[in-house]
């Protein structure tokens, strides 16, 4: 409980956001919420950076990201993020200005029915009207925020509300991890994993926001199964751990998703089973018996149905389910795993990481990745974000971030800037391309202006890339609306007082690289990769998981 507080509505608010431990806000003024600027927050240039950088605050973090913006377009501007950190389990705390309590409804200047648009993307939405409720209210959805699954929440406070005297004392309200777990379905799990001859585990971004490194890694010792990862869990287990076998899903590797339409138990930690990642649902996994630890009783049986459900928070499940679980190896399991690695080395890595007519987006990573592999990873959406999901070596939990439910262009710039407030002594490598960098790209000014030493990479092949791939492959080659004609970022990154560095050769690419990431400061780097590079492989459309495309019909390689 907090000192005694006597003051107006907008005083009461910011209090309130100390008690609760934030430091650090992003925001955007205007009329309806200038009572509460009497702040210091991180001031972006547009208020779906504000969002954003929330986001990558709370994932890099841990904690509550908080972002501040005015009513009218300020409010429905931060609608995109909040969705984006609904399908992501990210909390953040939303605060919008309103107008006056007598004009709600009036269709006053900049009115905006932002309860209504942000109700199905937020855990809660709330309107304050009066300065008694900025006490309970902020208590509450600064819990709900973090308790359970994780999510945003927004609050909208009218300028009466923030102008009216109050008094009182906050009281925070303490996180819930919902930590019960059932015995009996923890022995039925145990009993169906301990039977198992060809188990393969999917760990979802669940795992990443519960901490459970260790209990993976200890089950890991006991049970060295195949784990893969959805694209939000790639940082759950370190990249190299010998039972990594990285990604599944529409990009994901080859024989991860093999060994997924061939297991003969499927455990799924806190993963939902989304479309990138099952494709036919109709035909995922039919011959498993499927396992499913989640905190979100929803998730049970929405697109997968569990012969096993464990609910609770999954760091306090594996800890339930390790004195269960017996030591066991499986070297013909993993026998199969070898054959589906070579096949995709041969037909798709070696190509990926040694192009002979230029710079592949592959060739980038993996030349970061032998420089450092102590980074925290950045990704806008596109071609880019999935090579750097398939490639990028990952040795923290909380060392990946990317938009995955959502999907949202622009995602990556402002992320980066919210990830590295958090993490200071980070190095935060933004990976971008030409199409999404342009849509947050004001948001160079912020890295300018805190003096971020963020490095930011983009991956310049003058299209759309991921759009102009499936006009290619599936789309008979109509490629409407990809090709970018683009800036000179060069010039750009000057006018932000960012140096830029620049490649196109392949030869020189190891020493950019080198001086890219020892760069003191903020710094953009622009590779000029293969215009037309395809990311492979891909789930041929409507298929299986197992049914894979690994080079682009009628290659004669």
């Amino acid at each position: 409980m907090s000192d005694p507080f006597c003051g107006d509505g907008a005083s009461a608010l910011l209090h309130a956001l100390a008690d609760l431990g934030v430091t650090t806000i992003f925001g955007y003024p205007g009329g309806a919420i200038m009572p509460v600027y009497d702040i210091k927050h991180v001031l972006v240039r547009h208020e779906q950076g504000a969002v954003h950088a929330a986001q990558g605050w709370a994932r890099a973090s841990g904690q509550l990201g908080v972002c501040l913006a005015t009513s009218g377009p300020g409010a429905t501007n931060l609608l995109t993020g909040l969705a984006d950190a609904y399908m992501d389990s990210t909390p953040i705390l939303c605060i919008t200005g309103q107008v006056f309590k007598h004009l709600l409804g009036t269709d006053a200047f900049q009115e905006i029915d932002i309860m209504g648009m942000a109700a199905p993307v937020t855990k809660w939405a709330y309107q304050i009207t009066d300065a008694s409720e900025v006490f309970p209210v902020l208590a509450k959805a600064a819990h709900l925020a973090q308790s359970g699954r994780p999510g945003p929440v927004l609050i909208d406070i009218t300028k009466n509300a923030q102008q009216e005297a109050v008094s009182g004392q906050f009281q925070p309200l303490a996180v819930e991890t919902n930590q019960a777990v059932v015995d009996s379905a923890i022995e039925q799990a145990a009993a169906l994993i301990n039977q198992a001859e060809s188990p393969l585990v999917i760990v979802g971004q669940g795992a990443v926001l519960s901490g459970c490194q260790d209990e993976l890694l200890s089950w890991l010792s006991t049970q060295p199964l195949p784990l893969a990862c959805t694209a939000l869990g790639l940082s759950a287990v370190p990249s190299d751990h010998p039972c990594h076998i990285g990604m599944v899903g529409m990009h994901g590797r080859l024989a991860a998703n093999q060994m997924t339409s061939a297991c003969d138990v499927l455990i799924a930690l806190g993963m939902r089973f989304d479309d990138r990642v099952t494709s036919d649902v109709s035909q995922y996994a039919k011959q498993a018996k499927v396992v499913h630890f989640d905190i979100d009783p929803s998730e049970i049986n929405k697109n997968v149905v569990a012969d096993v459900a464990v609910l609770g928070d999954l760091k306090h499940s594996l800890q339930a389910l390790l004195p269960h679980l017996k030591p066991k190896q499986y070297p013909q399991w993993w026998q199969k795993h070898q054959v589906g690695a070579a096949q995709e080395q041969v037909q798709v890595m070696s190509k990926e990481v040694q192009a002979l007519d230029g710079i592949s987006m592959a060739m980038v990573i993996h030349a970061i990745n032998r420089v450092r592999t102590d980074l925290t990873w950045v990704t806008d959406v596109g071609q880019h974000q999935m090579v750097t999901c398939r490639y990028a070596q990952l040795k923290e939990q909380r060392s990946f971030i990317t938009s995955g439910g959502l999907g949202t262009m622009g995602f990556c710039l402002p992320a980066a800037i919210g990830a590295q407030m958090a993490a200071p002594d980070a190095t935060v490598v933004a990976v971008l391309g030409d199409g999404g960098i342009q849509m947050t790209i004001q948001e160079l000014a912020v890295i300018k202006q805190h003096r971020l030493p963020v490095k930011i990479l983009l991956l310049n092949n003058e299209y759309l890339g991921m759009v102009r791939q499936w006009q290619e492959l599936y789309f008979d080659q109509r490629y409407a609306e990809t090709a970018m004609d683009n800036p000179d970022f060069k010039t750009l990154a000057t006018a932000y007082g960012i140096d830029c560095l620049q490649v196109a050769d392949p030869a020189e690419l190891t020493d950019v690289i080198d001086a890219f990431l020892s760069h003191e400061g903020a710094v953009l780097l622009e590779v000029k990769v293969l215009k037309e590079g395809n990311v492979f492989p891909i789930i041929t459309p409507g298929q299986a998981v197992h049914q894979m495309q690994t080079q682009t019909e009628g290659d004669p390689s």
